[in-house]
C-alpha cells in the first residue's frame, strides 16, 4: 500500500538482532513469506545494553547492511569508536540514532512554548545535536561511514553540511513527520483512564509523540532546505507500530513512534513536490535511488534486465488515510485526504499489492 519493495528492519526485537543466528532467521523468514525484500540491521551492542560489542563480523557474513542501536545511542564514546572501527573494517555503515540519554530528563515533547502550554517536560535540540557532533568527530577519526537517522534540528542540518564540506563519509535522512508537522500541531485530547471519570482534564495526543520529537518551525524549514540543497540524502519512514492500548496511555507513559510506510510517499508529494521544494524525480531519488546506492543494493532504478521492483502511483489522485494494512494505526495523519494513490507494488516482477 505504501509502495516499498525493500525495507530495513531495525534490531530492537525480541530477541535483539545481535548475532548471526537471528539475522539468518529474519532473512530466511522474509524469503519464505516472499512479499518484499527485508534486510535486517544488526545491533551495535549485545542485547542493546551498551556494554559490549555484538558479533559484528559474524553478522556481516550473515548479510547485515549496517549496524545500529536503533532507538538509542551508544553512550560510551569509546565503545562507539570501537564499533565504528569494526564497521569500517567490514565495509558497512553505522546508523546513528542521536540522543544523549543524560539530557532527556523525562522529556516527552519538544522543549518550547507548546510543551509549557501542555504542562509537559521538554526535549531540547541539544539532546540530538550533542551526539551528532560526537559521532561526526568519531567518524572523522575512524573513517567509518556514518549515517545520521531521522535528523530533526536545524543544527543537525548545519553539522551535516559542514561534515560533507570537510569530505567526511557522513550522510543523513529525515522523516515525513518532521518536514510536515511542528510541536504547535500537537492537539490536546481528553484524559483517558479506564474506569475513571476525568472530566475537564486533558492530555496531549500520543499519535504526535515520536523520538526525536516534533520540533519548531525553524527546524522544519531547515530540514526542507537541507533536502532541497542536497545536504539531506534520504527520506525514510522510521515506521514504529504500537498498539491502540499502548498509545491510549498518558503521553508521559505511552511509547514514542508512529507508523509511516503508508503515508511517506503522499506526504513527500504534498509537502515537498506540490509546494515546489523538490521535483517528483528528486523525491523519488531521495526515497529509492539514493538509499539503494548508500546500501550498495541493486535497486532504485528501472532498466532492461534490472530488478523489477517498482511502484505505480497517481501523484494527483487523493486517498483517505484509513484502512491501513499495518496491524497498527498510530498515525497523526489518520483521516486526512492525501495525494499519491498507489495502484501497484511490484517486487521481483511479482505484483505484491494491487489497489482494489
Amino acid at each position: 500500500q505504501g509502495g516499498f519493495t525493500t525495507i530495513l528492519a531495525m534490531p530492537n526485537t525480541k530477541p535483539v538482532a545481535d548475532n548471526p543466528d537471528v539475522i539468518h532467521y529474519v532473512h530466511n523468514k522474509a524469503e519464505d513469506v516472499g512479499v518484499v525484500n527485508v534486510l535486517q540491521v544488526g545491533a551495535v551492542t549485545k542485547e542493546q545494553k551498551g556494554l559490549e560489542l555484538s558479533d559484528i563480523g559474524g553478522m556481516v557474513k550473515a548479510g547485515i547492511p549496517a549496524i545500529s542501536e536503533d532507538g538509542r545511542s551508544v553512550m560510551n564514546a569509546e565503545l562507539c569508536r570501537q564499533a565504528m572501527i569494526k564497521a569500517a573494517e567490514c565495509g558497512i555503515a553505522v546508523l546513528a540514532h542521536c540522543e544523549d540519554a543524560n539530557l532527556v530528563s523525562g522529556g516527552v515533547v519538544n522543549a518550547d512554548a507548546r510543551a509549557a502550554e501542555l504542562g509537559l517536560k521538554g526535549i531540547t535540540n541539544a539532546v540530538e545535536d550533542v551526539i551528532i557532533a560526537r559521532d561526526i568527530l568519531l567518524s572523522r577519526e575512524t573513517g567509518a561511514r556514518l549515517h545520521l537517522c531521522h535528523c530533526s534540528t536545524k543544527d543537525s542540518v548545519r553539522m551535516v553540511e559542514r561534515a560533507k564540506e570537510d569530505g567526511l563519509s557522513v550522510t543523513a535522512e529525515v522523516c515525513p513527520h518532521h518536514f510536515t508537522l511542528t510541536s504547535e500541531d500537537i492537539p490536546e485530547r481528553p484524559c483517558a483512564e479506564p474506569g475513571k471519570e476525568t472530566a475537564g482534564e486533558t492530555d496531549a495526543d500520543t499519535n504526535y509523540k515520536m523520538n526525536p520529537p516534533l520540533r519548531e518551525e525553524a527546524d522544519r524549514m531547515a530540514i526542507i532546505e537541507g533536502l532541497r540543497d542536497g545536504t539531506i540524502d534520504m527520506i525514510v519512514t522510521d515506521h514504529a507500530p504500537h498498539s491502540k492500548e499502548e498509545k491510549e496511555k498518558p503521553i508521559t507513559e505511552a511509547p514514542s513512534g508512529i507508523i509511516g510506510l503508508e503515508t511517506a510517499l503522499s506526504l513527500g508529494i504534498r509537502e515537498l513536490v506540490d509546494k515546489g521544494y523538490l521535483t517528483m524525480m528528486e523525491l523519488v531519488s531521495r526515497m529509492s535511488w539514493q538509499p539503494a546506492q548508500f546500501y550498495h543494493l541493486d535497486a532504485g532504478y528501472l532498466a532492461e534486465g534490472g530488478p523489477a521492483d517498482l511502484v505505480i502511483f497517481d501523484s494527483s489522485e487523493k486517498w483517505k488515510a484509513e484502512g491501513f494494512l499495518s496491524k497498527s494505526c498510530n498515525s497523526p495523519f489518520l483521516g486526512e485526504e492525501l495525494p499519491g494513490t498507489v495502484y501497484y507494488t511490484v517486487c521481483g516482477g511479482k505484483v505484491v499489492y494491487r489497489k482494489m
